[in-house]
């Protein structure tokens, strides 16, 4: 084996590796005999295309190469679109109109314009055919201040026309019509509550009119997180609350709740965009889920019992760890699956082949990268918890330096690269990914930390960061970098870290208010949590209420927690990586912090992308970002 240095091993994942001919899968729709999903394209500059492939054949674009499927509201967007036999309705990105496509023989004819022209954008879609209509999200930016949100319907034909039909919430989601088109059911939450803490399942009838009326909440609360209601071809209606500390399903009918599945799991996970699925109903008496357990996702069947009419739990064994978007039907189930071995990838399975005993076949029918590299590359995620300095319990991924052709000539550990991921409400996954691999085949080992306030634990362990981050969060990832290098896998001296947005901000606190990092970058993240409440988008603009304190009232806690206040602690080396587009933690954030530590004479570098907004989606600014960071560390620490 040949020797160099931990951080210097020459290594074939390359930044331009990573995003050649790499794909971000999302929202997975079927219908029939084919099956719709959109694929982001960095090689694009982004562009998210909407895909439609009929089983049996090959994938191919459904419009041409100019289209670019994608909704903005909540600046984070989702369900984006709606497939339905005769026509698609898809918003597009360029002006934010909803417009229907029609299809003669599965192809696509000239979109039309269905929602007039102005400041509004729609999301998350079902169809109301017996009064020609869709119903739908839609975010009013018409007047000043925030945008008002409602559900609207959204005629067919003529002329476009759209008519409020629910109104009053500050958020909306999940507009879902019952099968024979009597009742509507919605979730709606107020400020300050994000989709994870409290929400309300709302329930209302049509009349004659087609307006709604008899509305009644049937779950939901203060303190009490709602997902995913869905109708069961029966007319019982299905959702995931989290009521019992765990995100478990329940079914609602003729006015009675009752638990279908109880157990210590997550059969949720954030609503930080529209059109998440975690369950979807086969027949009458089958659901195939996803529920995730210890930072792990597994595939399930639920069945109905005949006779005694309760349900059982039957987890079907796959080599796959991360699961998401699941759509189906009696004859087809999609669903997007990676482990630490596989990319994410669209998979289909058929249903008749899932049983608790066999591994049912796995058919690939899109992936999101192309296999690069054989499994001797990569580095394994091995599952740890650690305690944190107030003797609570911590969970992460730990990732060793592997390359199947170097080592190196010291007998010191490696340097750490601590990750934590954004949100903060989230989790990070055991899913291959190739930024991890990036850095671990050129030898730096990775821990990617599940701090509390992550997901996947249950709500008390997500309730944790409740009014402490900033404490919590950076105690944890802080603990956790002591802890590996207290076990010999980590230089003492060569502990970093890393973070986007939210995990930008525990990142930049870590760096301020710790001393065991020896550096950092920061990715669109948080110097100044008070310019934070006072400037970003409606879908966030109360989350620190719970997070940190409601604003103004805790103006003390906000500067005793903003990394800009306290400069004079922080004494390492920091890169800061920033779109100028970026609505949600604007430039600003990271320039008042450069500014400072520059005055202080702190090794800083700041690189900016004019065309990228919270999150880098084009290639260009992908590669460049991790060659800078790169190049970075190496400078200044290693």
């Amino acid at each position: 084996m040949q020797q160099f240095p931990y951080g210097h091993w020459p290594s074939p994942i390359t930044p331009q590796a990573l995003t050649s001919g790499s794909l971000r899968l999302s929202e997975v729709q079927t219908l029939g005999e084919y099956v719709y999903w959109l694929e982001s394209r960095p090689d694009e500059g982004g562009r998210s295309v909407l895909m439609q492939q009929r089983f049996g054949s090959g994938p191919r674009e459904l419009l041409d190469g100019d289209s670019n499927i994608r909704s903005r509201v909540h600046e984070y967007g989702g369900g984006s679109y709606l497939a339905e036999k005769d026509a698609i309705y898809a918003v597009f990105d360029n002006d934010q109109r909803l417009y229907a496509i029609g299809l003669q023989q599965g192809q696509a004819l000239t979109p039309r314009p269905l929602t007039p022209a102005g400041a509004y954008r729609y999301a998350d879609f079902c169809l109301d055919r017996a009064r020609e209509r869709l119903i739908a999200v839609r975010e009013d930016h018409t007047q000043p201040g925030e945008p008002v949100n409602t559900l609207v319907a959204i005629a067919l034909s003529g002329e476009p026309s759209v008519e409020v039909l629910v109104s009053g919430a500050d958020f909306y989601s999940n507009p879902r019509l019952s099968p024979d088109g009597s009742h509507l059911v919605w979730l709606s939450w107020n400020h300050p509550h994000m989709p994870w803490d409290g929400t309300l399942c709302t329930l209302g009838e049509f009349d004659a009119e087609g307006q709604i009326n008899q509305i009644q909440v049937i779950a939901g609360g203060e303190s009490e997180s709602i997902f995913q209601p869905q109708w069961h071809p029966s007319g019982a209606l299905f959702f995931v609350s989290d009521r019992n500390n765990w995100w478990n399903l329940y079914c609602y009918h003729k006015g009675e709740m009752s638990p279908v599945i109880e157990q210590e799991a997550e059969f949720a996970t954030p609503q930080w965009v529209f059109g998440m699925s975690t369950y979807t109903f086969l027949d009458e008496d089958s659901i195939a889920c996803t529920y995730s357990a210890n930072g792990l996702w597994y595939l399930a069947l639920i069945l109905r019992n005949k006779t005694r009419k309760d349900y059982t739990l039957h987890t079907i064994p796959t080599p796959l760890t991360d699961i998401s978007q699941l759509a189906g039907n009696e004859d087809h189930l999609l669903l997007i699956g990676a482990n630490p071995e596989r990319a994410p990838a669209l998979y289909h399975l058929l249903p008749q082949s899932l049983g608790p005993k066999a591994t049912p076949p796995l058919q690939i029918l899109r992936r999101s990268q192309p296999e690069l590299i054989g499994s001797e590359w990569l580095a394994k995620p091995e599952a740890v918890t650690f305690s944190a300095d107030d003797g609570e319990s911590v969970y992460g991924f730990y990732y060793p330096p592997t390359h199947p052709q170097y080592g190196t000539t010291s007998d010191t550990a490696p340097p750490l690269l601590v990750m934590g991921h954004g949100g903060p409400t989230g989790a990070t996954s055991s899913a291959l990914n190739l930024k991890i691999q990036f850095w671990t085949s050129r030898g730096f080992a990775v821990l990617d930390v599940n701090y509390r306030g992550s997901t996947g634990y249950g709500r008390r362990y997500r309730d944790r960061l409740k009014g402490q981050w900033g404490i919590i969060d950076v105690m944890d990832v802080a603990s956790g970098a002591k802890a590996m290098a207290d076990k010999g896998l980590a230089h003492p001296e060569k502990l970093l870290i890393r973070g986007s947005s939210a995990g930008g901000y525990t990142v930049l606190a870590a760096l301020t208010f710790t001393d065991v990092f020896a550096g950092g970058a920061s990715l669109y993240g948080i110097g100044d949590l008070a310019a934070l409440a006072a400037d970003t988008h409606k879908f966030e603009s109360r989350y620190l209420d719970a997070l940190v304190g409601p604003w103004p009232a805790a103006k003390e806690i906000y500067q005793a927690r903003s990394p800009i206040h306290h400069i004079q602690r922080l004494n390492c080396p920091v890169i800061f990586l920033q779109g100028l587009q970026d609505k949600i933690v604007p430039p600003a954030q990271a320039e008042t912090m450069v500014t400072a530590l520059r005055e202080k004479g702190i090794v800083t570098e700041y690189i900016t992308f004019a065309q990228e907004g919270h999150g880098f989606r084009s290639a260009e600014a992908i590669q460049a970002a991790l060659e800078s960071e790169l190049d970075f560390y190496r400078r200044c620490v290693l």
